[in-house]
């Protein structure tokens, strides 16, 4: 028990995705580059559902929420490694790694759910499009959010407890950039079984059973829009899909390909480059995504950005005319 306590209060070592001295500064600026872009994009998104009455819809909603909780998601791993990579610390306190795991599952889940609900919605709008405001109500889309953040937050919490009755030796390395709770384990010298079962049985309750609900759901949207007759219509129906459908195959293809890189290769570096693909490129391309596909989203982007562009231009007009009066 004396051994446990000791180990609890070390420091985690994040041997990071390269031990180069020459690397660090050119990783930096990249990880800072991505991560800024990624805070402007979801940022943007947000504030244009916001400012857009036109779109106050469920879609939008559900869209924002997935926005935030890219912004949250990639600020759990992207802002230690930046500290570390400046300072050439590699180091994270116990709690510190504890805290991260918890954050990281929270929203990777998070953004799981919110995929799932976003499907079913698209479902409803094309399946059902004259029920569709009777059955997505406000009401509806705030219990299915809330769901989404207690299933999250019970099964985050669930894997940080039992994270906590292990004990840890001496090799505290792990060969990432955050905290992955499966190499954390990895590192334990108590028996992890139950950590290891518990893992298996998320993988399926979050991850298995909610990608197989947006199998359906699209499964259903297409038999739907191949018995629309017009070429037109089929597209229009398409195109209210074709955003979540790229972000959902990003975002399971890239986490397909983090397990398939650990499997076949016992290098585990290759599955940290590996992850960098969902963790920090995927949050960043989601805004791009749904901007760039999206007319509605499109607009609204333009003409928010027209009209800060105008107040600023209007700001200083008036300045300087009070300046010349003046």
């Amino acid at each position: 028990m004396e051994q446990e306590n000791d180990t609890q209060f070390s420091d985690f070592i994040l041997l990071g995705l390269s031990e180069e001295a020459a690397m660090q500064p050119l990783l930096f600026w990249l990880f800072l580059s991505m991560y800024l872009i990624t805070l402007a994009g979801n940022l943007l998104i947000i504030l244009t559902t916001i400012a857009a009455s036109h779109l106050h819809t469920p879609m939008y909603f559900f869209l924002s929420s997935l926005s935030f909780s890219d912004i949250c998601f990639i600020s759990t791993t992207v802002p230690k490694m930046l500290l570390n990579l400046h300072i050439q610390d590699k180091s994270i306190t116990y709690k510190g790694c504890l805290s991260q795991m918890y954050f990281f599952i929270l929203f990777a889940e998070m953004d799981i759910f919110l995929l799932s609900v976003m499907a079913y919605d698209r479902f409803v709008a094309i399946c059902h499009p004259l029920r569709y405001a009777t059955i997505m109500k406000p009401q509806l889309c705030g219990l299915l959010l809330l769901a989404s953040w207690i299933m999250s937050l019970l099964d985050s919490l669930l894997r940080g407890l039992l994270v906590l009755r292990l004990s840890f030796c001496t090799d505290l390395e792990i060969p990432h950039y955050f905290c992955e709770i499966n190499q954390v384990i990895q590192l334990a010298c108590s028996d992890a079984l139950l950590n290891v079962i518990e893992m298996y049985v998320a993988t399926v309750l979050m991850g298995v059973i909610p990608l197989s609900g947006i199998a359906v759901s699209y499964s259903r949207i297409v038999s739907s829009i191949l018995r629309i007759t017009s070429a037109r219509g089929r597209y229009k129906a398409f195109s209210t899909c074709g955003s979540h459908l790229s972000v959902v195959c990003m975002f399971y293809g890239t986490g397909l390909g983090v397990y398939l890189s650990s499997a076949t290769t016992p290098n585990s570096r290759a599955r940290a480059f590996a992850s960098v693909m969902y963790t920090v490129v995927t949050p960043m391309l989601n805004p791009f995504i749904y901007s760039l596909r999206n007319k509605d989203m499109k607009g609204a982007l333009t003409s928010l950005v027209s009209t800060v562009t105008f107040s600023e231009r209007s700001e200083c007009f008036s300045w300087g005319r009070r300046s010349s009066h003046g």
